[in-house]
């Protein structure tokens, strides 16, 4: 069996803006802008939550989740949530957070939970022998208490079907299953046309509580 070597691609930003110029799949992309003063302000008036994330990372690291509630707002890193009651104050935080690395924002989505833990779904497809071959569709289940799934962060593996018949119903399993295999075959021509030499991508894709199918990030280097 030969493997494709593939070229490794880190910046999430690069990877969603080739996505978000096909229709079809733009719809299954949560709404994402770089980090600055003014996006986040606005990101957070528009959608109430969101994920701030570095440009450049995998495994969970880094990733923080930020909410306004009315006036106030909270910022959860990890297992901790503070509150600030301005706009400022907020930033200070997220500012000594990050570090100064390169960040981006994007819509939170909340996701269905098995006993209010969020699971989302990694689908891993590799380059062998010249085709696009399915590795693995499996479940990844938070840990308690956080809010990103890694596995290297404590998340638990399910199978995919365990995962969305638990979180949401055995009916649709396979509807959903189906989907998001249509996604990663589309995204991945796309992203082959783009950036040749790609050979190995792990998809991460987390369904709503209605059932919608968001894809929350594209990895080259999958864990």
């Amino acid at each position: 069996m030969e493997v494709t070597i593939s070229r490794q691609l880190a910046s999430k930003w690069l990877k969603t803006n080739a996505l978000l110029s096909n229709p079809y799949i733009s719809r299954h992309i949560p709404a994402s802008r770089l980090l600055n003063t003014a996006n986040l302000r606005l990101m957070l008036s528009r959608y109430g939550m969101v994920v701030v994330k570095p440009v450049r990372g995998a495994g969970g690291i880094g990733v923080i989740k930020v909410e306004r509630k009315g006036s106030t707002y909270r910022l959860t890193h990890k297992s901790t949530s503070r509150t600030y009651s301005s706009f400022s104050g907020l930033q200070r935080a997220l500012n000594a957070t990050r570090k100064k690395r390169a960040y981006l924002i994007q819509r939170g989505i909340r996701l269905a939970t098995i006993g209010g833990r969020p699971i989302d779904y990694r689908v891993k497809y590799v380059k062998e022998n010249g085709r696009w071959t399915y590795r693995s569709m499996v479940g990844r289940l938070a840990r308690p208490g956080l809010f990103v799934t890694n596995l290297c962060r404590g998340g638990t593996q399910l199978t995919a079907a365990q995962g969305i018949s638990r979180s949401l119903s055995g009916k649709l399993v396979k509807t959903k299953k189906r989907e998001m295999r249509h996604l990663t075959n589309a995204s991945t021509m796309l992203l082959e046309s783009r950036f040749p030499g790609i050979g190995s991508l792990g998809y991460d894709y987390g369904i709503d509580r209605n059932g919608h199918i968001w894809m929350l990030e594209v990895n080259t280097r999958p864990q």
